[in-house]
């Protein structure tokens, strides 16, 4: 199989990686030459593309974009791939987009005879390039199958069904993620100051019910103010609750609570604190 990869920034750089020590034969696109240099230094089966057109003779072609966008743009825009791509390949998205962006994608791609598979990812950069992440794929389920030997190499499959259900899990989780993190924040600021140091206060937070997976990750950065480097930006995060509370308003869902942690992200990036850590809703 030769495979095209668009997008090799935090979460895909890191897939795209394993595919090419694995020995696939890789073509990478990446807007900036340092996301370029650094996947294609994995080995020597990748090689890189220059648009959209290298893609045509792919078997599969992945998207790890930051917004639905950009998606949009490198697929269905002028010169994008689906115009290059050819009958009975396979178009993998992994961005983190809403359902509607996914839908519009999947029949884009089957009207020129192109299997549509979306595939989330979950946890950290470092969990994706270990090929620990959790996939949510759903779609073509025949594409799905046939990547069998696929995806281990990537990460950790979860067949959720539909394309609907693949942009939910992700959306969900970063919902639920970053509420915990807004409430955290307000949690620390309390016990603080209240007189309790900072660290021992994690340190006992971690043995309650507090204890989550955004106090083990993050809570040292709010105790310390700091928020580099950005693990998970800040405005990325906010685009992704933004995304999830409209779902959830498309599912007919009022979601007061994560309401309450979409004002707190708006906030803290109308402060201008966008491009560093999530974590520095801490400091709104």
């Amino acid at each position: 199989m030769l495979f095209g990869f668009i997008g090799v920034g935090a979460m895909g750089g890191p897939l795209a990686r394993n595919l090419i020590r694995a020995g696939k034969d890789v073509r990478v696109y990446s807007r900036t030459p340092q996301g370029r240099a650094k996947t294609l230094a994995a080995g020597a089966t990748g090689v890189a593309a220059q648009d959209m057109q290298d893609m045509a003779p792919c078997d599969v072609v992945f998207t790890c974009l930051p917004l639905p966008a950009h998606v949009r743009e490198k697929m269905l825009g002028p010169g994008g791939a689906y115009a290059f791509m050819r009958p009975g390949a396979i178009h993998v998205e992994l961005s983190t987009i809403d359902p509607g962006t996914a839908r519009d994608l999947a029949a884009a791609a089957g009207s020129r005879g192109i299997a549509y598979v979306q595939c989330t990812l979950g946890k950290t950069p470092a969990h994706a390039e270990r090929a620990e992440a959790p996939l949510f794929a759903g779609g073509d389920q025949r594409a799905i199958a046939a990547l069998a030997d696929v995806w281990p190499i990537i990460g950790e499959l979860n067949n959720v069904g539909g394309i609907d259900a693949a942009c939910a899990v992700k959306l969900v989780s970063n919902l639920v993620g970053m509420a915990n993190l807004a409430v955290l924040s307000e949690g620390l600021r309390i016990g603080m100051a209240a007189g309790v140091d900072g660290e021992t206060l994690l340190r006992l937070l971690a043995d309650t019910g507090a204890a989550s997976f955004q106090l083990a990750a993050r809570g040292r950065s709010m105790v310390l103010g700091d928020y580099e480097p950005a693990r998970f930006a800040l405005d990325l995060a906010l685009k992704d609750v933004r995304l999830g509370c409209d779902m959830a308003q498309a599912l007919g869902i009022d979601p007061p609570m994560l309401g309450q942690a979409l004002a707190r992200f708006t906030l803290a990036s109308a402060r201008g604190l966008g491009a560093q850590d999530c974590a520095a809703v801490h400091e709104a």
